[in-house]
């Protein structure tokens, strides 16, 4: 995450401030250092310093300085003109602390926050700014997995009252940071909804998601929290046919929900993009024929456009209308994944394409960066649905099953959040016992 330095202390982190507008925050340099150089710089106008020189490792070098005082505007970037030229949100899928580290990447654009059991991992396991917490926790008599949900909300929290502007602002249309269910529940329907409702509780923040998988379990799972008026993240959807489960599961909710007021009850739907050409570029690579490889880095894009082809058939029509009038706001697409694994391909593969209105591109370090530096901001989304119903099609027709791909992409997801978890509950045990504050 940003690596901040300061011309002067920063506020604790355990009472973070809650700057009245983005003009109230401090001005922001971001250096990117990286492997590779770029010939050119971002705009000096934009105060955007930008150098890559490790294209496929990056990390922020976030130097911020406090305004003159003079009221001199908020410098711009292209996460700006994404907002507000194509109704896309930028968030950042990343959190650690010092969470303060938020306050230049919102000064730059960023609008939202998403984490999950890898993020938390790498963050607790890495850092000892976590340390004096658990400390008082286990000393407290808190088990390990007790303290670790203790952690991870305060974080939330306090990231949660960094973007709180964005979402008054907004009226709850923008300016969210989630949280997701323990990844041990993603085969437990009731646990689930249970998991949903302590967190929501707990979180007791109104700009939290709770996230929760789009297994075939957790499927009710959403309509019941959507229902109970729990704002929810679907993530781990890599699948046309999924995804419409989860809008029919999130439309159920708001219909079973029986208030007469639905506006503060919102949903983002992850749809992961990269991860799908991880797995059908093997397969195309398998399959070997001149048209296959010629497939390959097509096929994550062509089935998104898809996904927003059915966003705009579901969110229209009576149905939908009659939620509307009842103040109902439409269960945004957010694409995840979106950092590219193959460094064949270019380092915005999955962002700039997929730039539409009413989206959400949530990236980690190294696509914020790529976009940030050299991405250009247009409607591309819709731009070509026949192209990508091509290649979606000839795909099938090479022997690609899209419910396979899907149910594999599940099954990875899920073990790899839960490996992430089990490893970091170890890793606080082992914490622990170095600490002397149990016994091994």
């Amino acid at each position: 995450m940003a690596t901040i330095s300061k011309l002067s202390n920063p506020s604790p982190a355990a009472s973070l401030p809650a700057p009245s507008s983005s003009s109230s925050l401090p001005r922001v340099f971001l250096g990117f250092n990286t492997k590779t150089s770029f010939s050119k710089v971002a705009s000096s106008s934009s105060r955007l310093s930008l150098t890559n020189t490790q294209p496929w490792r990056t990390s922020f070098v976030v130097r911020c300085s406090q305004s003159s005082g003079n009221g001199s505007p908020i410098k711009r970037t292209t996460l700006h003109d994404l907002y507000e030229r194509e109704g896309q949100s930028p968030w950042y899928d990343n959190l650690c602390r010092p969470v303060t580290d938020l306050i230049p990447l919102i000064d730059s654009g960023v609008r939202g926050v998403t984490s999950n059991p890898a993020i938390f991992q790498k963050a607790i396991s890495s850092s000892n700014a976590y340390n004096d917490q658990f400390r008082e926790l286990v000393q407290a008599g808190k088990d390990i997995e007790t303290a670790y949900w203790e952690l991870v909300v305060k974080d939330i929290q306090d990231a949660c009252k960094l973007f709180e502007p964005i979402y008054d602002q907004t009226d709850g249309g923008d300016g969210y940071v989630s949280v997701e269910v323990s990844p041990r529940l993603a085969d437990d329907t009731q646990g689930t909804v249970e998991a949903a409702k302590w967190l929501h509780k707990v979180v007791d923040r109104p700009n939290v998601y709770i996230k929760i998988p789009a297994t075939a379990p957790c499927i009710p799972s959403i309509k019941e929290v959507i229902s109970l008026g729990i704002s929810v993240n679907v993530t781990l959807i890599f699948s046309l046919t999924r995804y419409e489960a989860v809008i029919d599961a999130y439309l159920d909710g708001l219909e079973a929900s029986g208030l007469s007021d639905l506006s503060r009850v919102t949903s983002v739907a992850s749809f992961f993009v990269s991860r799908v050409d991880t797995l059908i570029d093997k397969m195309l690579e398998k399959i070997g024929t001149p048209e296959a490889l010629d497939l390959r880095g097509k096929a994550a894009v062509a089935q998104a456009g898809l996904a927003y082809k059915l966003y705009q058939k579901k969110f229209s029509g009576p149905r939908w209308e009659a939620l509307v009038k009842k103040g109902a706001k439409k269960q945004r697409l957010l694409w995840a994944s979106t950092s590219v694994k193959n460094p064949a391909y270019p380092d915005t593969l999955y962002v700039a394409p997929l730039i539409g209105p009413d989206t959400v591109s949530t990236m980690p370090d190294q696509a914020l960066q790529a976009f940030v530096d050299h991405g250009s901001v247009a409607r591309t989304i819709d731009s070509n649905v026949s192209e990508a119903e091509g290649i979606y099609n000839a795909l099938e027709k090479l022997g690609i099953d899209w419910g396979y791909v899907g149910n594999q992409l599940e099954v990875e997801g899920v073990d790899s959040f839960k490996k992430s978890f089990d490893s970091l509950l170890d890793t606080l045990q082992e914490k622990a016992n170095s600490l002397k504050l149990v016994s091994p």
